[in-house]
């Protein structure tokens, strides 16, 4: 079934709150989103998650983040939102010297 005709037939599951997943793999540095599920609650979104998406057991850590408690910019708004930053050129890395025994960066 999928998930609008759950939502017409008023299934439970349809009701149950979206989150997005993020892993950090065993090589990796940062989390990723790697999708989207429901659940009715955030310790069962993890363990849903752990499953669905760390079958092959790649990752280290998960990140499930309730969809509506995300903030973001939209697209529309991109040059007056990240303009300001254009005129700081002090926030460039051409700025600073990095030292050799720094890994990742």
């Amino acid at each position: 079934m999928s998930e609008t005709q759950g939502q017409a037939s008023g299934h439970p599951k349809a009701q149950w709150p979206l989150y997005e997943i993020f892993v950090r793999s065993k090589r990796g540095l940062n989390h990723v989103h790697v999708g989207s599920l429901r659940a009715a609650d955030d310790r069962m979104a993890l363990t849903h998650a752990r499953d669905l998406y760390t079958r092959r057991n790649e990752g280290v850590s998960l990140w499930a983040v309730r969809s509506d408690q995300i903030v973001a910019s939209t697209p529309d708004e991109k040059d007056p939102f990240f303009e300001p930053s254009g005129d700081k050129v002090y926030r460039h890395p051409t700025f600073y010297d990095i030292p050799a025994d720094i890994p990742h960066i």
